[in-house]
């Protein structure tokens, strides 16, 4: 159970963390234009969406695998909840225009370029609250101890 704690929590912040990072690259990347904008996104699609792999599916796993074994499991669910709101998020809109933007040429981007960015740059936006929202949850549950943790200090207290 505790293997699994951790690793949500360290997982879950990692993505989180990613997530920031890139938050903060995109916003960044608005005061310039399209071809700027384009080859820093062809560097990012390079091997970020590994990245987000790596780091977000061991923290939905691990976070399932917490859950379904915690006397905490509300708050946990929940925490997992926002992390498949993620995964669902990153499939639907985000992976989509990755895959697009993966064609644009540097040297002369679409005409609805900045559009494509926009929505992109809200999703994302989106799905990294949710993430720190659920790395918050996981870490503060995990800080917190557990009705069995509880139980047990009791009894140690009482000499059983």
């Amino acid at each position: 159970m505790n293997y699994a704690r951790f690793a949500s929590v360290l997982f879950a912040g990692l993505f989180a963390g990613f997530l920031t990072g890139v938050a903060i690259l995109e916003l960044s990347l608005r005061g310039f234009d399209g071809t700027v904008y384009t080859q820093v996104r062809l560097v990012e699609l390079d091997s970020l969406d590994k990245l987000a792999v790596v780091t977000l599916l061991p923290a939905v796993l691990s976070t399932a695998v917490w859950a379904y074994r915690t006397n905490t499991r509300w708050p946990v669910v929940s925490a997992l909840a926002l992390l498949g709101f993620v995964f669902g998020l990153t499939l639907l809109i985000n992976l989509p225009i990755n895959a697009d933007q993966l064609a644009w040429d540097a040297q002369s981007p679409p005409a609805d370029w900045s559009e494509v960015r926009d929505r992109w740059q809200l999703a994302h936006a989106v799905r990294t609250t949710a993430a720190i929202l659920a790395f918050g949850i996981l870490a503060y549950t995990a800080s917190r101890p557990s009705r069995a943790d509880s139980g047990n200090r009791i009894s140690e207290r009482r000499g059983r």
